[in-house]
Order: C-alpha cells, then sequence, then structure tokens
C-alpha cells in the first residue's frame, strides 16, 4: 500500500471515531494521516526500517495499525467499527452545524444513511417533525447540503498548493527551467478546482516522459504531443501543458486568469493595433512578434506586471495603467507567527519544540494562544495554568534564542464579555478575542456582541472574525464595517487566520479592512510543528487582499510589536 492509501485509512479511523464522540483519537488520527501523506519517502521503507513512530503524530498505537495493514492488507479494527455504522453516515457529518452526535441521531430515529436521503427528508419536512430541530434547523441543514455540493470537487488551497509545488519541483530538479503552476492555484484562490502546470520546453517528450514518471504518480490518465494528465496516489488530478520556450510567458499568462483579466488584456490589445493569445502578443496587421514573457507583454500594452493573485478585475488595471499597484506583502517580511496552540490546549506541540521550530522558520518572535476555559472541548485553559505558563514561556525564549510571546486565544461570550478576568489578561503578553460558539445570532446581537469585546483594553486581535470554515460552514452574520471602523477607533487587529480551512478574513474582507486604515495579523493557528508551515497561504490571502508590509502588525521588529500590544500604533 502507498503513503496515499495508508493516509486515507487512517482518516476513515479519524472520522469513525467522531462518530464515536472521541475527539482526542479523532484529531490523533487525522494529525498522523496528514504527515503520512505528506511523507518524502515510502511509508513501506519506514515499516521495514522500524522507523514507523518517527513520523510526527504516528504514536505507537498507530504504528501498530499502520504495520498491521502493510503485513496483511487489512484490519479488523477498522472493519469492525465499519460495521457499527452504514457507510454513508460520515458523509453527513461533513454538512454544516450537524455533527457526528445529530447524524447518528437522524440515522437511528428517520434511518437517514447518507446526503441524499438527508436533502430528501428535509424536502419532505420529515426533520422537523424531531425533538430539539425544528422548521429553522431544516432550513439550515438544505443550506448546509447547499454548500456542500457547491464545493463538491474542489480542494482547499491548503490541500492544492503543496501537491502543485511538488510536481513543479520535481520537475525543475530534473532539468526543465521554464514550469510554474497556473491557474487558480497561481492566483491563490482559496478552492481550486484543477491543478494546472505549464513548463516551456523545446523538448516536448521528454518534459511527458518526466511528467508520467512522478514518483507519486497512480495512473497517466492523458498523454498527448503537447498535453498530459495524471491521477495521484491521494486521487488528485494534475494536467500538464507544454509549449516550446519561446512561448512559455505568453502560455502561462493566458492560463493562470483569471478570465476576466486575460479578456480584457485581449480586448486593450485589439484598441492597440494587437492580438493577444496564448503565443504571444502579436502587430495585427504585419503578425509581427511584439511580445512574450509576462513582463514584457504588460509593459506593451502600458502597464505594470501585475502580481498573479491580483488578476481578479477588481481595479488592477486600473492600477497598472497608473502606476498605483501595491507592493505586496512577501513570507520573507514576516516576523513572527502570532496565532499557535500547545499541547497545553488542543495543540500537538510542546511551547519548546513549538519555540525552535519557529527559530528553524528564521521567526523573530513566535505567539502562543492556547484556548480559555470555556472552550472545553480543546481542553480550555485554567486561569492558573495560563499564569504558570507565563514564566515557563519566558524560561524557554532565554533557553532558545526566540522571544516566546505567552498570550491567549479567549473566547468571546455571549454578552460580548471575555473568558477571563482583566487580571488574568493583564500579565499576558498580548490577548486574541474570538467567537467560538452560538454561531447563529441575529446579526446585530453578534455584532454587539464583538465591539463589546474589542472594546476592552487588553484585546488587541480578533480572531478569525467570520468564523467561516471553508466547505463546512457558512460566516456567522455580522456588521463587519462596524467592527472595522470600532477596529480602527480601538487599535485592534483583525486577523488573517491562515488555517486552510478557514482563512478568515477572506481576500476581500481583508482589502476591506486595509482600506479603511485597519491592521491585520495573519497568524497559522497552528496546532501541530507542521501546521506553522500554513502561513504561505496566510500570505497567499493577504496578497489577493492588496495587503503590504505595513498593512500587517508582524512585520513589525519585537519592540514595534510590544508597543502595538500596549493599544499603541506602531
Amino acid at each position: 500500500m502507498n503513503n496515499a492509501e495508508i493516509a486515507d485509512l487512517l482518516h476513515e479511523f479519524a472520522d469513525l471515531m467522531d462518530l464515536k464522540g472521541d475527539v482526542f483519537k479523532r484529531n490523533a488520527y487525522r494529525r498522523a494521516a496528514q504527515n503520512v501523506l505528506e511523507l518524502d519517502g515510502d511509508i513501506t521503507s519506514y515499516y521495514r526500517e522500524g522507523r514507523l513512530e518517527s513520523i510526527p503524530g504516528v504514536g505507537e498505537s498507530i504504528a501498530k495499525k499502520i504495520a498491521e495493514v502493510l503485513e496483511t492488507g487489512r484490519s479488523p479494527e477498522l472493519e469492525d467499527l465499519q460495521a457499527q455504522y452504514p457507510p454513508g453516515l460520515i458523509e453527513l457529518t461533513q454538512v454544516p452545524d450537524l455533527g457526528p452526535k445529530k447524524a447518528l441521531r437522524l440515522y437511528r430515529e428517520l434511518g437517514i444513511q447518507d446526503l441524499a436521503g438527508l436533502k430528501q427528508a428535509a424536502l419532505e419536512h420529515r426533520i422537523r417533525r424531531l425533538e430539539g430541530f425544528g422548521e429553522r434547523s431544516e432550513k439550515k441543514i438544505l443550506q448546509g447540503i447547499e454548500l456542500v455540493e457547491r464545493n463538491s470537487g474542489r480542494m482547499l488551497l491548503g490541500d492544492a498548493l503543496p501537491i502543485g509545488l511538488a510536481v513543479e519541483s520535481y520537475l525543475r530538479q530534473n532539468g526543465i527551467e521554464h514550469v510554474s503552476v497556473a491557474g487558480s492555484l497561481r492566483r491563490r484562490k482559496e478552492t481550486i478546482g484543477d491543478i494546472d502546470i505549464v513548463v516551456g520546453s523545446d523538448l516536448p517528450l521528454e518534459a511527458m516522459r518526466l511528467f508520467a514518471s512522478y514518483p507519486r504518480r497512480d495512473a497517466v490518465i492523458l498523454q498527448g504531443p503537447t498535453r498530459s494528465s495524471i491521477r495521484l496516489e491521494d486521487g488528485t488530478q494534475v494536467d500538464l501543458r507544454v509549449v516550446p520556450i519561446s512561448d512559455y510567458g505568453a502560455t502561462l499568462l493566458y492560463f493562470t486568469g483569471s478570465k476576466e483579466h486575460t479578456v480584457e488584456l485581449r480586448r486593450m490589445a485589439i484598441q492597440m493595433g494587437y492580438k493577444l493569445n496564448e503565443y504571444g502578443l502579436f502587430r495585427k496587421d504585419d503578425g509581427s512578434v511584439v511580445a512574450r514573457e509576462e513582463k514584457d507583454i504588460y509593459r506593451a500594452l502600458g502597464l505594470d506586471l501585475v502580481p498573479p493573485e491580483l488578476r481578479e478585475m477588481r481595479g488592477e488595471i486600473e492600477a497598472a495603467k497608473d502606476g498605483r499597484l501595491p507592493d505586496l506583502l512577501r513570507s520573507e517580511d514576516v516576523r513572527g507567527d502570532l496565532h499557535v496552540h500547545t499541547v497545553m490546549s488542543d495543540g500537538h506541540a510542546t511551547m519548546r519544540q513549538l519555540a525552535q521550530e519557529a527559530k528553524r522558520l528564521g521567526y523573530e518572535y513566535l505567539g502562543l494562544t492556547d484556548h480559555s476555559s470555556s472552550l472545553r472541548i480543546a481542553h480550555g485553559l485554567s486561569a492558573e495554568d495560563l499564569l504558570d505558563s507565563v514564566e515557563e514561556a519566558r524560561q524557554v525564549s532565554e533557553e532558545e534564542g526566540i522571544v516566546v510571546l505567552r498570550g491567549s486565544e479567549v473566547d468571546i461570550l455571549e454578552d460580548g464579555s471575555l473568558d477571563y478576568p482583566r487580571e488574568v489578561l493583564s500579565q499576558l503578553d498580548f490577548v486574541i478575542a474570538s467567537v467560538h460558539s452560538l454561531f447563529h445570532m441575529p446579526e446585530e446581537e453578534m455584532t454587539e456582541r464583538v465591539l463589546r469585546a474589542i472594546s476592552d483594553p487588553e484585546v488587541n486581535i480578533l480572531g478569525h472574525p467570520t468564523g467561516r470554515l471553508l466547505g463546512r460552514r457558512e460566516a456567522y452574520k455580522i456588521d463587519l464595517e462596524r467592527v472595522m471602523e470600532h477596529a480602527h477607533h480601538q487599535g485592534v487587529a483583525l486577523e488573517l487566520n491562515g488555517y486552510p480551512y478557514r482563512l478568515d478574513l477572506n481576500d476581500l474582507n481583508s482589502r476591506k479592512a486595509k482600506e479603511r486604515g485597519v491592521k491585520l495579523s495573519i497568524g497559522t493557528d497552528a496546532h501541530a510543528l507542521e501546521d506553522l508551515n500554513h502561513m504561505s497561504l496566510a500570505v497567499g490571502t493577504a496578497r489577493r487582499g492588496w495587503l503590504e508590509k505595513q498593512d500587517v502588525i508582524n512585520t513589525l521588529s519585537l519592540a514595534q510589536i510590544r508597543r502595538f500590544f500596549e493599544r499603541g500604533s506602531s
């Protein structure tokens, strides 16, 4: 069995543990599955060499299950769990707000076993008859089903980006200099339809051979003289287009999109007596070449080079004409991660391990923000435990050579008050305030709840401000205009949370915040060492939101960020 098949098996264990209500084991299996999928080597090599437990998140118990499957091709324990539930029940738990308990109840009381059955029962108004559901719940279930169906067949940026970049890196390491991901992935959209790769090579058959030989390829779906498609071990399809090196820049521009952006470029070209297509920019009268490289095509059209993340017809053409394109945020501008969880709450790494990894990544500081006490599902810290850890943070800072800022992600309670008293919060380096409950409050109540929270002088950052989970939960209703205005007045930053399911604020709202003078904080919401790599997703979304270095607080030096956390501007 390959890495993807073992990861799928561990994901199924996680889903079944979710149905059993064992959150700890669910999280453990999901973490192990992700790390197995991202292994550089073959899982069978780790097994043969007795190194399974060296994989992050794979302890003795999970290692035994992997070994059993590799030896016998089956897992009796998984089969026993599968026998307890109909196969479509896991699908029900993907519907926002349904969860394993409600899914089990619908199965036991209405015999609903899959998404189709759930939709039919809701349309027939059978769900509202159950105690505790009602008409409102039924409508939300239908909305949730629509959300699941709408996102069907699309990947999260956090899933697609590592895959696309790995294929790109493989081709480059094997001698192909002109290669790039294209399409919505290059533009860093939050969800991706297909993974497209563009290659410029004057040896197309060699490029096709290399692509078809990709180590994690499961099957070749299509192979032609200039186009190929492969299916990877995890089922993802990757499409390759090979063009002559001379056409590479124009082809990459064409296949990066967006469609609306490239249509406007073609319209401008026609007005100037040119013709623009995937082969280059040409004079209409004699067909001579004007430009073939991306930057040269933009220049010939009277434009500055538009970064891929901005190519969405949101004013970038006008800005490129007038020399007003932003100097977009870069990964190297980020001096610290300000949203990280340790093993003290629902994380999987110690304070010291996280500090060491942050130092390896080149950060100057690291903000640790374990959950507060009311979030029991995430093992929120008591006030005593939180304050005890402040001294540990200072000690780790001294010993590891990186400043560990002791913060907390504090729950915003129903009335807008915070989960810890002010005398506790005042002893922390900084505070993130976040909504983790009662997502269905009316807009006015939710807005007032959040406004009260960020009025507290101890709050520095509003965490994941809309509460959305991509493909799982819609944003709660809130007047973001009022929140942004108040945050600006109070000197509170809004978060751009880089966790793959969140990316919250999204690109559009991040740009609105920037335009209103609100500072943003980008953080990974890391719960494991490898999650610190989610910073690239946050940076990609920030770039789509036109954010520059000066818009983001964690580009500040340590001294400057400390001043900001005193509720003053840098």
